[in-house]
């Protein structure tokens, strides 16, 4: 069956490999397609992957870097699942990510292993354990709940797919294991059916299975229906099935009829069986898939088999389901995604023709709505209706396929059957079958809708609207309207009858809804004509409407002036202004004309709205003069203002400042209402505030202009107002401009006002002065005192001398100044000379204490009495500052002015420093007992009163610079006076580090006087360790190691308190270390109590190594003391001997690690065996390894091993057993307890060829990989290959196979290549070696063997077949056909192509669908590759078009005499004009003639041509005429010039035929008349029409005397010659005779034209009276006094008389004018002549 007709499309949709998906991962486990939407490929190298292919861009996958054993993605999102197992355990790690959002959305680590899984739902993973299935949720957070237990004969089976029913209440589990061992090829399926409501499982014998609704008649639920194949081997016997039964039969409904049907394997398929099974729910079909690719397709309802094919040449392993196609995916080994597909075109008529089944083709055509069964339905409506059935015809037409019934004419014939009484009208039965099945056409809905209109049954129209079981139309929507408004509207909508819906919305007032409608459907209404109907009837409508077109996309569609016209047509000011508004808000330039419209309409009639919009700012593009006269002329003279551009024009307008009232909008309220439908800011100011926004627009220059008018007409009156200007635009106009203006006036008043509102923002002095000045003059003495008190920025000299000058009478201004900036004295002497006492007292104790000192100074200086100024420093007390008023009576020397009022504060408990100093100052003065207030007092400051002493007594000053430890101040009096005891005593009694450093510096002059006073008096005398430690520190520090020697010698060595100081003691050793080296062995031989440790470590910093050794020696630290004659003298053998005598385990320990480094292995050995030391084992290992000291290593090893319990120990000693060839040792030790690391050892003592002692490791741990080497090297092949098996590896394999085949031991190798050979990877390495080595014999045999092997692979079979091409030709075809369905074809392709086996690979090139190569191959290399038959199978499947053309070359050269039968499998294929052209010049043209006659029905130019001329060669004129009948599409006239001149008449005569078709008469005519073939000639010039050719050609045959000619021709050409012409030339050439037949025929036809037309007058009139007497008859009857209307009526006149002569009127005088007598009217005969 040829593709193109058959039932089922197949269509490769991708290959995987084009996308990079390499083909060993094109597998079972590592491709999943969970539904049409996504496929996802598993890979692991190089990399671990996951891509992801959408099948809506496949050539875009998606790769992400994933590990993981295996990745599925949802059917319906981009969601992804992963499985992981966890190493070390049974448990699976399963993932959920959403790729989009990057998300992870569950995780769950599963206890068990799940060995399938698969997506059940968009929402649902199925997992698959060994012994369970489970369901787990994506929502939520719930873990997988457990479904059921699988059954027995479950076990051991791989598991291939699981499934639900769509409401997962049925569940179907399928394995697939080993077949018989009757028929162990079978494989055998299981299948368990798990239902969830009753918890039950059922097993079966299954392949494949699925699930399926399907709605039984009789049921208006739908049955769940499990299909499932199956193919079973019992006693030999094979049986192939496919079973279909219902599930959960529904109790009291019609149920599903159980079916089955067989499943028929052709005879090379028998070892075949299902794998997958998919059901087409949009076509109810079933497809069964074979693992080997065939097809099976059944009929769902009945189980037929439909259609059987294979699609696939390789295995498939995985399909899904094509939903959306109807049909199924399936991907095969190749990687070929394949998409199969109903054709829809030839699947009916398929089973209705092929399969005979009628029924069968009806059924499929109703449910899949397929073409094909129009007949045959038809047919069957019409035995339906003529049986009555009417029920079964109207469920039948309304499911026919593609509604072929669903027409006017099955409505038409359901009205017209009469309805029986109590029964149910077939029309509505119809109806009714119809509105169950679905939703009825346009000429249904309308006349079931005209039914229920007539019944007034609106509410049926109603629910069937919203059930959407009507189709909408502008029809309906009409009729609907009559009854319902608001449902007519809907239908509108629906039927998208747009002007309908406009109208409607129109008359209900819904305008709004009318532009939105618009704008969806894309409809122009005539707005205009709309805007005007609703202007009629609602203004404000009309409004919102408008405003609603103008807020349209693309802008409003009717002119925003002419909308404005309309209204104000109306006199609708208002709504037209409001409707501007709203539109002008853009404020555009292009709307300066309505800008100024609006404008100017409400200035003349509503000047206060016109003054809110202007006040409002929205316009700016308006014509401002004709607005400013408007203005000025409606008393808007703001407005006006602010219009006007010229000087005089506002200076007229400006001074009628007394006619502008404060104009609060009184039209408020009624704008309100005007703008309600728009949002617009109304700000309403008085006047002056718009005025001074006015000055605002005006230059600097005018402004002051017309400021300077104002105050001159009216300075009281506009004062206010030019205090405001001034105030809001001072930047503009200048502060110093306003200054003078208001200067200018002498209006310090307008001066206040306007430097009040400019005073804080100005840091100007002048601005502050002039503001305090002009407050002063209007008397605002509040202001100015609260300006001096608060600003910063005036000038405080200058204020203070007019505050002065103008003698206020409140002086808190000036004292505000003065207080602030200084000028106390000045405030004190202006008040004390103008006896302003009271403010003195005010200011010292309530403004500012602090400055009373200063008060009281300038009071001094003014000669005050003392006892006011006494009475005013005991008034503040305690508030005034001391220390200032102390300095200022002491700079007056009047200090003990202050003697009472500071005993007075001590007395209150004052702790003041500078009350006691001053105290301290009077006591000292006056010498009264001042040692004592020095020694006692605790509040003095003892710098101020030490200095205040220095002169006057240095002793004291020590007493106060000691209480207070003025360090400095101390040390500079007692040197200034050489005090350096009482200056030594205090630095030792201080301990202060930083004293120290200061007199101890080499810069101090005096330094020397102190060290001597320290060393001779202050030290002696001290009885504190702890100041002898600070001034040891200090020596130290001051880097005097002498003077420190000698201190100490006399507190250490001489008896004194310090003599046995630990600290001391160190401290000289260490001292005499760093400054003198030679008396430090005989500190160290005196001396006891000293740090010995320490002091030794810093004797070896020091290099002084025997110092250091003694001190070691001397304190018995051994350790220490050998490691000094070890690192330091370097001297071992004093250190052994030191060992000897001390014995002790550490001294040997470091001893031997010394000889270690020296090199002196076995030295150092037998020192850390005496040390029993087995730290340092690492080290010794590697010094015994470099030095190849292993005898004593073993022993050092073996001493190690008591110690402790080490990998590394135990190895080396096992290495160390090799080394020294102890085989029999390292036996007993492995045997024993250790924790040697015998991998590493057995490794490393193969690599350094000690491969019997590897051997023994290997065979010990079970490592047979590397054992099968070491014995490889050991050449013991047989105990080799032993251990490969047991390894099981394939890199051992392929070691010991080589090294066998090295040694020529070929049958060992054998057995190790087939273990190799299975893994895919693998298997060319081996080829290689072996074909390297010259084996190719034993190669073969091994491939050979590999074939029988139950893991055989495609890599085997094709390895096999390029051996055999290379080395054994002969079996190579032989090999192709018994497995070409298991090679892989490119390979051997390329294989055969380079050792030239053509015929091979012609047929591998067949086999992979290589038409094109096939097809080159067989003709460049015919000889060996070329058969006929072969070849025809080849060409009709090559794509390219050029190979056609080069097999008709090719056949044209080798095999001519088959020319003909390739060029017929060609014929579809091939342009027939370039074969043609081909032939033509090849000289071969009649070769191919059959072939032209056979595509001639094409009509093709050069195939015409090429025939034509070949039949004129051959002279066979019967053939050419008819091929210019058939086929014109050829040079005809070219053709007849040709043969016109030929020597046979025939020919002749077809040219003269040929110019008859071509419409060429006279050419055609004059070649007849040569050759005497009137006929010909007649019937040309008949068939011309023209009227001159006939009528020449009967002048023709008269000259020529041809008389029956002339009858003939006036016959032949009766409808072209006049008569009159005809009876002419007959009459002329005594011809009449032969004419007259010609005049009898004419004069017959005319007068049956005649009767034709008479008898169609007749009729007409009878019809006319008819219709007259019908409507008088109606008149007659709706006449409701007919009957008082006598009986008899008289006659109209005409009518009547005697005879009824009026009858015989003659007839008109046209109607005899043709020759006929002439007739009565209406063609009747006169009365009269009875």
């Amino acid at each position: 069956m040829a593709a193109a007709n058959a039932p089922i499309t197949m269509k490769e949709a991708l290959t995987l490999p084009s996308i990079g998906i390499n083909a060993q991962f094109i597998t079972f486990t590592n491709v999943t397609m969970e539904s049409e939407k996504y496929i996802c490929v598993r890979e692991t190298a190089p990399q671990n992957s996951v891509v992801i292919i959408d099948m809506s861009m496949p050539s875009q996958p998606l790769r992400r870097p994933i590990t993981a054993d295996s990745a599925l993605m949802n059917p319906n999102s981009r969601i992804l699942a992963l499985k992981a197992s966890l190493p070390g355990t049974t448990q699976d790690h399963l993932q959920i990510f959403n790729i989009e959002l990057k998300a992870k959305i569950k995780s769950y680590q599963m206890p068990e292993q799940v060995v399938f899984w698969k997506w059940i739902t968009p929402k649902l993973l199925g997992l698959v354990t060994q012994a369970s299935v489970y369901h787990w949720s994506i929502e939520g957070e719930s873990e997988p709940v457990k479904m059921f237990d699988r059954t027995a004969n479950l076990a051991n089976n791989q598991i291939i797919n699981y499934r639900c029913d769509p409401s997962e209440k049925w569940l179907v589990l399928i394995g697939i294991a080993p077949g018989s061992p009757d028929r162990p090829q079978l494989v055998k399926g299981n299948m368990q059916l798990f239902s969830v409501d009753q918890q039950r499982s059922q097993a079966l014998e299954a392949h494949a299975a699925s699930f399926a609704s399907f709605k039984v008649q009789g049921n208006e639920n739908p049955s769940i229906l499990i299909s499932f194949a199956t193919k079973s081997s019992n006693a030999g016997q094979v049986t192939s099935k496919l079973h279909v039964i219902e599930l959960g039969a529904q109790p009291g409904k019609a149920a599903f009829t159980k079916k089955q049907a067989d499943l028929f394997f052709p005879p090379d398929f028998n070892d075949d069986f299902p794998v997958a099974m998919q059901i087409s729910h949009k076509y109810s079909l079933i497809y069964v898939i074979t693992k080997l690719g065939l097809l099976f397709v059944y009929d769902l309802e009945t189980a037929t088999a439909v259609y059987r094919n294979r699609i696939s040449p390789d295995p498939i392993f995985l399909t899904s389901e094509a939903s959306s196609a109807g049909g199924f995916y399936a991907i095969n080994r190749r990687g070929q995604v394949l998409l199969a597909t109903v054709n829809e075109s030839t699947i009916v008529p398929f089973v209705s023709g092929q399969l005979n089944n009628l029924e069968l083709a009806v059924n499929l055509a109703k449910r899949g709505n397929l073409p094909g069964a129009e007949n045959l339905v038809v047919q069957r409506f019409q035995e339906l209706f003529a049986q009555t059935k009417y029920k079964e015809a109207a469920e039948l037409a309304a499911d026919s396929p593609q509604g072929i019934l669903r027409t006017p004419d099955t409505v038409a014939k359901f009205q017209s059957v009469p309805v029986q009484a109590g029964q149910t009208p077939p029309l509505l039965q119809y109806f009714g079958t119809l509105l169950t099945k679905g939703k009825l056409n346009a000429f249904e809905s309308l006349e079931l809708s005209r039914l229920v209109v007539n019944q007034n049954k609106k509410n049926l129209l109603e629910n069937w609207l919203a059930e959407d079981k009507l189709e909408c139309s502008e029809e309906l929507g009409d009729l609907v309207k009559t009854v319902d408004n608001d449902l007519a509207l809907k239908i509108y909508i629906k039927a998208r009858a747009t002007p309908k819906v406009v109208a409607a919305f129109a008359e209900r007032r819904e305008f709004d809804k009318i532009l939105i409608y618009s704008k969806q459907v894309g409809y122009t209404p005539d707005y205009l004509f709309l805007l005007q109907t609703i202007l009629r009837s609602d203004p404000q409508g009309a409004v919102n409407f408008a405003l609603m077109m103008s807020q349209m996309e693309g802008g409003c569609p009717v002119d925003y002036n002419t909308i404005t016209d309309l209204f104000l047509q109306r006199n609708l000011i208002r709504e037209a202004t409001a409707f501007l508004l709203d539109v002008l808000k853009p404020n555009l330039p292009e709307h300066a004309f309505l800008q100024t419209k609006v404008l100017e309409i409400n200035l003349v009639t509503f000047p206060n709205v016109a003054d809110a919009i202007l006040a409002n700012g929205m316009f700016s593009h308006y014509d401002r003069p004709r607005i400013a006269q408007l203005c000025e002329k409606a008393g808007l003279y703001v407005r006006a203002l602010q219009h006007y551009a010229e000087l005089p024009d506002i200076k007229r307008v400006i001074v009628n400042t007394h006619a502008i009232e404060p104009q609060v909008c009184l039209y408020f309220l009624f704008l309100c209402l005007l703008v309600s439908q728009n949002i617009l800011v109304l700000t309403i100011h008085f006047f002056s505030q718009s005025l001074v926004e006015f000055f605002g627009t005006l230059s600097k220059e005018w402004a002051l202009e017309c400021m300077k008018d104002l105050l001159l007409v009216n300075l009281r009156g506009n004062l206010q107002i030019i205090v405001q200007v001034a105030k809001e635009y001072s930047e503009q106009l200048g502060v110093d401009a306003c200054i003078k203006l208001f200067e200018q006036f002498k209006s310090y008043e307008g001066l206040y006002f306007f430097l009040g509102s400019y005073l804080s923002s100005s840091e100007d002095p002048d601005i502050h002065f002039k503001y305090i000045e002009a407050a002063a003059k209007t008397g605002q003495i509040k202001e100015v005192e609260r300006v001096t008190r608060e600003s910063n920025f005036y000038d405080a000299e200058k204020t203070k001398n007019f505050l002065m000058e103008a003698k206020l009478p409140d002086a808190r201004p000036l004292i505000n100044v003065c207080d602030r900036f200084g000028f106390v004295p000045d405030l004190t002497h202006y008040l004390y000379t103008n006896n302003m006492l009271r403010y003195i007292e005010g200011y010292v104790q309530k403004v500012n204490p602090g400055n009373a000192p200063l008060v009281v100074g300038q009071l001094l200086d003014d000669e005050c009495p003392e006892d006011f100024i006494k009475g005013l420093i005991l008034s503040v007390r305690s508030l005034l500052p001391v220390e200032p008023l102390v300095d200022e009576c002491e700079k007056r020397n009047r200090l003990r002015l202050l003697t009472q009022f500071l005993e007075h504060l001590v007395s209150e408990g004052s702790q003041d420093v500078h009350v006691h100093n001053a105290l301290g100052k009077i006591i000292i003065d006056s010498n009264n007992n001042p040692e004592h207030f020095l020694t006692t007092n605790p509040y003095y400051d003892s710098r101020v009163v030490g200095k205040y002493c220095e002169k006057r007594d240095p002793t004291l000053a020590v007493v106060a610079y000691r209480r207070g430890q003025c360090d400095d101040e101390l040390i500079n009096v007692t040197n200034k006076n050489s005090l350096f005891k009482l200056q030594a005593r205090y630095v030792v009694e201080r301990m202060d580090g930083d004293l120290w450093d200061k007199v101890l510096n080499p810069e101090n002059e005096y330094r020397r006087q102190l060290i001597d006073q320290v060393v001779s008096t202050a030290l002696p005398e001290s009885k504190s360790p702890e100041q002898v430690s600070a001034a040891v520190k200090a020596f130290m520090t001051a880097d005097l190691p002498h003077e420190l020697i000698e201190l100490l010698e006399k507190i250490v060595l001489q008896n004194s308190a310090f003599s046995g100081n630990f600290n001391l003691q160190n401290l000289l050793i260490l001292t005499a270390i760093k400054a003198d080296p030679s008396r430090v062995m005989d500190y160290v031989n005196r001396l006891d109590n000293f740090d010995g440790p320490a002091v030794g470590e810093v004797a070896v910093e020091a290099q002084l190594y025997e110092e250091a050794f003694a001190i070691f020696k001397k304190f018995n630290l051994n350790v220490q003391a050998v490691n000094v004659l070890l690192d330091n003298i370097q001297n071992i053998a004093r250190a052994v001997e030191f060992a000897f005598r001390v014995e002790e385990d550490a001294v040997w320990s470091q001893v031997g690690k010394a000889q270690l480094r020296d090199g002196l292995v076995s030295d150092a050995i037998e020192s850390f065996i005496r040390a029993d030391d087995a730290t340092q084992f690492l080290e010794v290992i590697h010094a015994a390894e470099d030095g190849d000291v292993y005898h004593d290593l073993v022993r050092y090893l073996l001493m190690v091993r008591q110690k402790t319990k080490e990998p590394k120990v135990d190895s080396e000693l096992i290495y160390s057993y090799a080394k020294i060839d102890r085989l029999g040792d390292i036996e007993e030790f492995i045997l024993m307890p250790n924790v040697a690391n015998l991998h590493n050892v057995g490794d490393r003592l193969y690599d350094e060829a000690l491969y019997e002692a590897a051997k023994i490791i290997y065979a010990f741990i079970s490592n047979w990989a590397k054992l099968a080497v070491t014995l490889v090297k050991l050449k013991q092949f047989q105990g080799a290959v032993d251990a490969a098996r047991k390894a099981n590896s394939s890199k051992t394999w392929k070691e010991v196979c080589f090294a066998c085949v090295d040694a020529e031991e070929f049958r060992l190798a054998q057995i190790c290549g087939l273990n190799i050979i299975v893994q895919v990877d693998d298997l060319e390495e081996v080829s290689e070696y072996y074909q390297n080595r010259g084996c190719f014999n034993e190669l073969i045999s091994l491939m050979e063997s590999g074939l029988g092997l139950e893991r055989a692979h495609m890599g085997i079979f094709t390895e096999l077949g390029v051996l055999y091409a290379r080395y054994r030709h002969e079996k190579l075809m032989e090999h192709i056909k018994l497995f070409s369905t298991r090679l892989n074809i490119p390979k051997l392709i390329r294989a055969c192509d380079e050792q030239q086996h053509w015929k091979e690979l012609v047929y591998l090139y067949i086999q992979y669908d290589e038409f094109d190569n096939a097809a080159s191959t067989v003709m460049n290399h015919s000889p060996d590759a070329w058969d006929h038959m072969q070849f025809k199978d080849i060409a009709v499947k090559v794509a390219n078009v050029e190979l056609y053309y080069k097999a008709v070359h090719f056949y044209l050269q080798e095999h001519p005499d088959l020319i003909n039968d390739m060029l017929n499998v060609l014929a579809l294929r091939v342009d027939h004009t370039r074969v043609v052209d081909i032939m033509r010049k090849a000289g071969y043209l009649h070769l191919v003639k059959p072939y032209m006659v056979a595509v001639q029905s094409n009509d093709i130019s050069a195939v015409n041509e090429a025939l034509n001329e070949i039949y004129v060669e051959e002279e066979d004129y019967d053939r050419l005429r008819e091929s210019i009948d058939l086929h014109d599409n050829f040079d005809q006239i070219g053709l007849a010039q040709k043969i016109e001149k030929h020597e046979l008449l025939e020919m002749r005569r077809v040219a003269a035929y040929i110019y008859k078709k071509a419409g060429r008469w006279k050419q055609s005519i004059a070649l007849s008349k040569k050759d005497n073939l009137y006929k010909d000639a007649m019937e040309t010039a008949s068939q011309s029409g023209d009227r001159e050719l006939a009528e020449d050609l009967l002048v023709y045959f008269i000259e020529q005397g041809k008389k029956e000619c002339f009858a003939s021709c006036l016959f032949v050409c009766y409808d072209l010659i006049r008569a009159d012409v005809a009876l002419e030339l007959a009459w002329m050439n005594n011809m009449i005779d032969f004419a007259f037949p010609y005049l009898l025929q004419f004069i017959r036809e005319y007068t049956g034209k005649v009767d034709e037309l008479i008898k169609d007058k007749i009729e007409a009139a009878k019809e006319m009276k008819a219709k007259e007497s019908e409507e008088k008859d109606v008149i007659k009857q709706q006449n409701m006094y007919a009957q008082l209307l006598p009986l008899a009526l008289p006659a109209p006149p005409g009518m009547g008389g005697a005879g009824m002569s009026g009858y015989g009127q003659p007839p008109p005088q046209g109607m005899g004018g043709m020759g006929m007598p002439p007739m009565p009217p209406f063609g009747m005969p006169p009365m009269g002549g009875y």
